[in-house]
This record gives C-alpha cells, structure tokens and sequence, in this order.
C-alpha cells in the first residue's frame, strides 16, 4: 500500500494527510473547495512547525511530509491509483452515502473503502456499494497527529484480510488501533456522548456549573478536560447529531439528548468552532472564560 486518498480536508481530513505523508504514503488530499484545500495544507504547515520547534522532526522531514501531499478540487483525479480511500467528510448520512456511491465507480476494485465516521453504520454505508467486504471504519481522534488511539470498525461484510490490512497501516502510523464491532456510536462514542449528555444534564438541573463539572470530572477522575470543554472542543453540533445516531439505533431513552444542548446547537452556540459554547473562545481558543449565559 503506497497512495492514500483522503477526502475532505477539514480538521480530521488534514490530520490523517499529515499523519500518512509523515510515515512515507503518497497522499492525495481531495476537496471540492479550493480554500478547504488551502486552510487543510496551511494547518499541516503549521503543525509541522511545532514539531520542528520541539525538535520531534527535522526540517528536511517536514518539507518531504508536505511534498508528498498532492492536492486535488477533482474526486475523479484524485482517486487515481490509489490503494486506499479515507473519507473524512462531514458527519451527515446522506452526505457519505453520496460520497461511497461515487467512491465504488471511480476507483479500482482492488481499492479498500475506509470511512472516518465516528458513529454512523458501516455496514449502512457499504450496502450502496459493490465491495462491501472492502468496506471499513478507521475512527481517529482529533487532534489526528497527535492522539494514538484508531479504532477499526468491522462492517458486516468486512473481510478478515481487509481488517487486517487496516490494522497494520494504522501501525505503521504509529497509532494504537482497537478492533471493535459495527453498532450505533462503536466504543468510544457510545461511552463518551452519554457522558457528556449526562455533565449537560448535571448543568441544567443546577448541580453544579460549568467549571464545577469540569473541575470534578479532571481533578476527581484524572479526565485531562471536563467533559463540557470537551464537547466544546469536539462540536456541540457533532456531539448532538451523534446523540440522535445513538437514540435512533437503541431506541433508549437514555442517549435522547439533553434539551440544553439542542438549544445551544439551535441557536448556534457550537463550541470553539463558532466562538462559544459553554465556554466563551472570543479572545483566546482555551476554556479560560464562562460562556456569559453561564458566567455567575
């Protein structure tokens, strides 16, 4: 396996291109915008830069990284042989159901088909294609170059070879992938959401606030951010559409989310991504001031 494409070069899109041009893959980076492109390649440039600064890579290595990342505005270009596609597109069903039925046309039956989804069926997304034993979850976390962890999402039809294929490229990433099975939410969201539903919950009956959530959840169970900062950092959007996956699949009332959190997504109050959740990102990106609807 030699030529990754990667679609989408939004936050998770850039990092996984970073991630695979830095272990030596060639990278096709694909998106129908010009300037996704530009701001995805600019943030590789930037985090390269750290690391040259903290002296983890060379300068030499940082430029062979960007020269090995070709962009493409072209899906039919850029997926010229290639061995395997990382789709890293907006978390929405219909979006990648879209994107999987292009991906099974354009490129050569040899291809594996990976998705980035953090919650959405796999075996769904591989029955709009032909190949659906070639079809596979690889889940990083975000930020991509630096968090370990890749979980590959068995579909249905997976083949064993192809999950074990994807196991080893993401150890040649140097990531730590877990083999989990295909249901609503996988392992990681299917534990963290409610949990983040839950400090919601906490918030809006009056428990406690913001900070007071946050400060148990770090200095009581050695979580490295509260779990409000965190679903600020993660997208209050993302967190309830991955709530609704959850409550469709098990029907239990226990992923529904909480209303606080639909309304802050309603009135656009998504996190660091719009400026402010529940904390307020308007002069710094770090949670070091209360949103004003939660300030005391």
């Amino acid at each position: 396996m030699n030529t990754i494409a990667v679609i989408g070069a939004g936050t998770m899109g850039n990092g996984i291109a970073h991630v695979f041009a830095q272990k030596e893959y060639q990278v096709h980076l694909i998106d129908i915008s010009e300037a996704a492109l530009e701001k995805g390649v600019a943030t590789i440039n930037k985090n390269l830069d750290r690391m040259v600064a903290k002296s983890s890579i060379s300068k030499e290595l940082k430029q062979e990284t960007l020269d090995r990342i070709t962009t493409f505005s072209s899906l039919a270009d850029g997926l010229k042989g290639v061995d395997l596609v990382i789709e890293a597109a907006t978390e929405n069903l219909d979006i990648k159901l879209n994107i999987f039925r292009s991906l099974d046309e354009l490129c050569s039956e040899d291809t594996i088909l990976a998705t980035n989804t953090s919650s959405i069926s796999i075996t769904q997304i591989a029955a709009v294609t032909q190949r659906p034993e070639k079809v596979i979850g690889m889940h990083f976390m975000n930020p991509v170059p630096i968090m370990k962890l890749v979980e590959i999402i068995r579909g249905y039809n997976t083949s064993g070879a192809v999950t074990q294929t994807i196991m080893e490229v993401s150890k040649n990433l140097g990531k730590i992938p877990a083999e989990v099975n295909d249901y609503p939410g996988f392992v990681a969201n299917r534990i963290l959401m409610p949990m983040s539903n839950e400090a919601v919950e906490t918030l809006q009956h009056g428990v406690a606030g913001v900070q007071e959530i946050d400060t148990v959840m770090k200095l009581g169970m050695a979580h490295p951010m509260g779990p409000l900062q965190l679903a600020d950092f993660i997208g209050l959007d993302v967190c309830l559409s991955i709530l609704n996956v959850l409550y469709e699949g098990f029907k239990n009332p226990k992923y529904a989310p909480n209303p606080l959190l639909v309304n802050m997504v309603t009135a656009g109050k998504l996190g660091v991504k719009s400026g402010e959740g529940f904390y307020d990102y308007s002069e710094s990106k770090k949670a070091e001031k209360l949103s004003q609807q939660f300030a005391k």
